[in-house]
C-alpha cells in the first residue's frame, strides 16, 4: 500500500461530512471502489506522525501555519495505479484550501500544484514512477 496524508482547510466535522456525503453508507474505513481506503487519524487517539521525521513535520507546519493535530489517512491498494483515484479524492478534500503530503516527496502540496501538474524536484504530487526512475539513476534501489 501507498498513502498519502491530507490536511484540509477547515473544520474535522466539515471534512467528516464531506467524505459522508461522496462515499455513503460506509466509515471506519470510507472507500473508493475499493482501491482507496479513507480514514481520520489523529495525534490524540491514533498514530498521525507517530513515524515522521521531526523535520517533516516542520515543513509541514510552516506550509499550513500550525501543527495540525488530524489529517485524512488515504491508503492506496497496490492492485492499482491509483493516480485518478487519489487526485479526485485530493480534489475533494482539498476544495476549500489545505494541503497533501506523499510517500515521494518531503513537501506538502496544494491542490493548484497538482492540478497544474508542477515539477518539483524532478517529481510531480505522487508521481511513484518518477520517484522509483530517480532512484534507479542515481543507483538507490
Amino acid at each position: 500500500m501507498r498513502t498519502v496524508f491530507v490536511f484540509p482547510a477547515g473544520e474535522r466535522a466539515e471534512t467528516v461530512a464531506a467524505l459522508d456525503r461522496h462515499l455513503r453508507q460506509q466509515r471506519n474505513p470510507w472507500t473508493l471502489d475499493g482501491n482507496l481506503y479513507i480514514d481520520i487519524d489523529d495525534e490524540q487517539a491514533g498514530h498521525l506522525f507517530s513515524d515522521w521525521d521531526p523535520e517533516d513535520v516542520a515543513i509541514l507546519e510552516t506550509a499550513i501555519g500550525h501543527h495540525p493535530t488530524w489529517a485524512v489517512q488515504i491508503d492506496v491498494s497496490g492492485r492499482i495505479d491509483g493516480i485518478a483515484e487519489v487526485h479526485q479524492m485530493i480534489a475533494l478534500l482539498l476544495e476549500y484550501g489545505g494541503v497533501v503530503t506523499d510517500e515521494y516527496t518531503t513537501r506538502p502540496w496544494t491542490l493548484p500544484e497538482i492540478l497544474s501538474e508542477a515539477v518539483i524536484d524532478g517529481l510531480r504530487y505522487f508521481d511513484f514512477r518518477g520517484y522509483h526512475r530517480l532512484n534507479r539513476e542515481h543507483g538507490r534501489s
